[in-house]
């Protein structure tokens, strides 16, 4: 399992999506256990390491490929498919429904912290995402990445959990706003 989840990881396709990004939510896995804790730690634990197993910038189904492949890797069960595949809808998710699963909510905030990332972290992420969108021509590009940090940044909550909201929403903010005028130049 390590090594084939290795190998996917380091497909050079990615630029965000790959081993490093999943450390980092792993980080904040600790943090999270730490500060306000999980109530299912194990099905969050899998729902990390495996929500971007399966990541090709083509497609629309990695979320759905990546859930089944931790079915069949480790016979993950369906609390952890759930989660997998709800990172496919990450700004169209309702708050309300989503802030009632406690271990949902810090998952998904886990997952986009890097949204409240130092500016430089995120500017990176920013410039690897549009390498594994390089397929997309500029204008489309512009207008689809536009869409989606818009639509973030228009939300009264860019994060799920008052943890990550407290922590992290000014910095969202502030990068989100950065990274929406540079589309616009």
């Amino acid at each position: 399992m390590e090594q084939r989840l290795a190998t996917l990881y380091a497909e050079p396709h990615r630029a965000y999506h790959t081993a490093v990004h999943i450390a980092e939510v792993l980080g904040w896995f600790d943090v999270v256990a730490d500060a306000v804790g999980w109530r299912d730690p194990a099905s969050i634990y899998l729902a990390i390491v495996f929500h971007d197993a399966i990541y090709d910038a083509t497609r629309t189904d990695n979320e759905a490929r990546s859930a089944a492949l931790a079915v069949d890797l480790v016979g993950a069960g369906p609390r952890v498919t759930e989660l997998v595949e709800l990172t496919a809808r990450h700004g169209k998710l309702d708050p309300a429904a989503v802030g009632a699963d406690h271990d949902a909510a810090h998952f998904l905030d886990s997952d986009t912290a890097i949204l409240g990332a130092p500016a430089a972290a995120f500017d990176a992420y920013d410039a690897a995402i549009r390498v594994e969108y390089g397929h997309v021509p500029d204008d489309a590009y512009r207008a689809g990445r536009g869409a989606f940090l818009a639509g973030m940044l228009g939300r009264p909550r860019i994060f799920f959990t008052d943890f990550f909201h407290t922590g992290l929403d000014a910095a969202a903010r502030a990068n989100l706003t950065r990274a929406i005028a540079r589309l616009r130049t």
